[in-house]
Formats: structure tokens, sequence, C-alpha cells
């Protein structure tokens, strides 16, 4: 007898849509079977026509902030706009809380702040910044997922970046731990400040051309072809750049890359001068780029899709009054992203067993996450109720992150998530319900 079976005209399973039914034991799903053989439980639900089950997806890309910067975003509520958005899972960048997670003391403070907090699944990824290799060891044994370094000035000081022989050094060690880095390629030579031009988009853009991310990706791949090592190019912006991973990666090199999805959604062409919403760095580039990165996306070139939830307050990213070279860089879209994406997959052909792909089962493999981001026997059961053709207008005053700021902000997008489980249980997002969510460490089940 089983816990629940969730019944399903249509379901994600193996890679393609079907009529399934699927069994929950425990916290983990116990049986697939075919839509018109349930197996006997304690509670089934049928989905509704329209309603599509899917996996709860994986968000290895978003900054949680506390402790620290809680007034930008906190545990809290970067988790239930995670659950509302479809997201069971996601792992928390190193820098722009206070400490940052570049020792092991950083980390304690973390997984104290985020402790009862959490109504999703959270890893932490640990920093590689200058003088901190001393503490990698102590850290991917604690059950960090990787580390993040930035080639460039982060934006924030007590999160420094490696030079250039710093990065291959710092890479060197992660390949004799086995771990990931995942780095923040741009080129800060390359960068021309010069171009800043007040609150006019293009001059924002000039002054982060895609040559700094091209020859930055070129140092990352051939530092992980030099060293054996492990990396992740983290929001990849230029899509020229996919014939250089295309290339390391016929030659052997590990070496994968993620974009997100306001790349794949906005255009530089429809950005209004003054719009800092949309400021990100790398930024949203030309129409043209972005029907690249969907290409690159198809063709397996570009790994998966996360958000780069990058939050902050309102009066940070109106800060100069519309002016891009002051404004914070940073887009705010972890509830977003699953309908931000199927609106622009469908509308290219694409169905929502690749939108699992790239948003769930990719990111989760990458990060050694196997028993998350499917719909399979052994998994666990982070399932999602999805119906892909109902439509809303974001109002951000509905969205569950701390602050009412996101460049989707009336934006018409397709498909709603009715319903989240988490480890076979709803996700339920009222202030008094108590938190279910878990804090992950790498190899930890």
């Amino acid at each position: 007898m089983l816990d629940l079976v969730l019944r399903a005209r249509r379901a994600i399973v193996d890679g393609a849509e079907t009529a399934a039914c699927v069994g929950v034991s425990g916290e983990q799903i116990a049986a697939i079977t075919p839509y018109d053989e349930p197996p006997d439980a304690l509670r089934t639900v049928d989905l509704a026509d329209d309603e599509v089950l899917l996996p709860g997806l994986v968000d290895t890309h978003v900054h949680v902030n506390e402790p620290g910067r809680t007034e930008w975003e906190g545990f809290a509520s970067a988790t239930r706009a995670a659950a509302a958005g479809g997201v069971t899972t996601i792992v928390d960048m190193p820098l722009n809380s206070i400490p940052p997670t570049t020792t092991l003391a950083g980390l304690e403070a973390k997984r104290t702040a985020a402790e009862g907090q959490v109504v999703v699944d959270v890893g932490f990824w640990g920093g590689a910044v200058p003088g901190n290799g001393q503490e990698a060891q102590a850290l991917h044994d604690a059950g960090v997922f990787g580390f993040k370094c930035f080639l460039i000035e982060s934006g924030v000081e007590e999160f420094p970046f490696l030079e250039l022989d710093q990065f291959a050094e710092y890479l060197e060690l992660t390949a004799q731990l086995g771990a990931l880095m995942i780095v923040h390629a741009e080129d800060g030579d390359l960068i021309d400040e010069s171009a800043l031009d007040g609150p006019r988009y293009a001059g924002f853009l000039a002054s982060r051309p895609r040559a700094a991310e091209n020859v930055a990706i070129d140092w990352v791949v051939e530092q992980a072809r030099a060293t054996g090592g492990r990396a992740h190019v983290v929001h990849l912006s230029s899509s020229d750049a996919v014939p250089l991973l295309q290339a390391a990666r016929a030659d052997g090199v590990d070496v994968t890359a993620e974009t997100c999805p306001h790349y794949l959604t906005f255009a530089a062409e429809e950005i209004a001068d003054g719009a800092t919403a949309l400021k990100c760095c790398p930024p949203i580039r030309e129409t043209d780029n972005r029907e690249a990165l969907w290409g690159a996306l198809a063709a397996g070139d570009i790994d998966f899709v996360v958000s780069d939830h990058s939050p902050c307050t309102a009066d940070l990213k109106a800060r100069g009054g519309g002016d891009f070279g002051a404004a914070w860089g940073g887009i705010a879209s972890l509830q977003l992203g699953l309908p931000a994406v199927w609106t622009g997959a469908r509308a290219r052909g694409h169905d929502l067993a690749d939108v699992v792909r790239w948003m769930a089962t990719a990111p989760a493999d990458r990060v050694g996450l196997g028993h998350k981001g499917r719909i399979a026997v052994g998994a666990d059961a982070d399932l999602v109720r999805f119906a892909p053709d109902d439509e809303f207008t974001v109002d951000v005053a509905a969205l569950h992150h701390r602050n009412p700021v996101s460049a989707y902000s009336g934006r018409r997008l397709d498909g709603v998530v009715r319903e989240t489980w988490l480890r076979g249980a709803p996700i339920l997002l009222g202030a008094d319900d108590a938190p279910r969510g878990r804090l992950l460490r790498r190899g930890v089940r």
C-alpha cells in the first residue's frame, strides 16, 4: 500500500511525455505504472486534463543573500518563491551574503541562518577567492557542491576576483579534490566603462562586449584542458562562445555551460533607456544572439537553464534614477523561470520534455543530485502540477520574492504552477506552515 498515487494523463517520464501513475512511498517514488493501472494507495490524486506532472526543478544558481544582506532576499522568501515556481531544490551562491561562503565558518553561518526556514531543499556552493585555498579541503569535506569564482570584479568587496594565474592554481586544487569549479567568465581588460552613457541601454551593452566573455571562456577552457579540472561557465550570454565550448568538449575537456531565462526572453533592441530592472552582467544582448542561444540549447551545446536569481532592494535597482552605470546588476526571477522558459520554448517548437531536461535533470546531474530532477523509481518525490496552457501577467506584488522588483513585471507568460510536492508532501506557502526543506550536502542523500 503506497502513501500516495498521482494519476496524470500527461507526465514527463524518462525524457518523454506519457500517461502514467506515479506512486510514492515515504519520500521517494516507488512505482510508475500505466495510467489505467493505478497501484493501491492511501490517497490518490487525479490531475486535471489541462495539467502535466513534472519533476521538481533544480536551480543551481540562486543568490539568497542571508545572512548579512537579508533585506535583499532571505531563505524564507527565496524558498517560497522557488516552490511557487515549481523549483524544489536550489543551490545557494557563496557571495552577497556576509560573511561569504569562503570559509568553513562562513558555510556554518549560512546553514545556521537557513535552518528551520527553508520550504525546499537547499545546497551550498563554496567560494574561491584569493588566499582561501587552505579552506577548500574543509569546505569540500563539509559538502559544498563545488566552488564559485569570478574572473572580474564581483560587485561586492568581500568576494574578490581571481587573477588568471590564481584561477589556474585554484583549478589545479579543485581538480585534485574532484570538485566542480563554476566561473563568472568576463575579461576585465575588455570592459569599457567609457562607453557607459547614463540611462542609455546601448551604452551599457557596448561597455560589456561579447569579446569580454569569449576571451575569458577561452581561458577557462584552456586551464580545464591543462589541469584536467571540471569547469562550468555560469550565465552564458555571448552566443559567440558556443564554438569554443563545442571544440573543447570534442577534445574531452570537462566543461559545461548554463544560460538563464532572461537571456532567452529579452533582447537588447527591446530594452528602453532607463529600464535598469533589466540590468545584469553579462548583459542581455541582441535578438540574433538570443536566437543563437536557443539554437545552442536545442543542440545540447548549452547544457541547462538556471535563474541566476540575483535580487536587491528597490532603491538599489533604481539607484541613479535609471543610470545603468549606477544601478545594481541582477535579475530576480526564481519564481518565474519555468513559465518564462516555457513561453519561449513552445513558441520555438520545443516541448515540456525539453524544458524538464534543461531545468531539472541536467542541472541535477551536473552537481551530483542524481535523485533529483526526474520522475523515476528511487528518485525523491519532488513533483509539480503544471498547467502549460494557462497564462498570467506578472504582478510583482504577488511574487514571493522579498522585494517587488522584477524585469518581468507586466509581462504575459504561459504556464501556471498549481501545486508543488517536496519528497511526497505538498508544499504549503502560508506563513504559519512548518518548513520541510532540508539542507543538502554533496554526496549525502
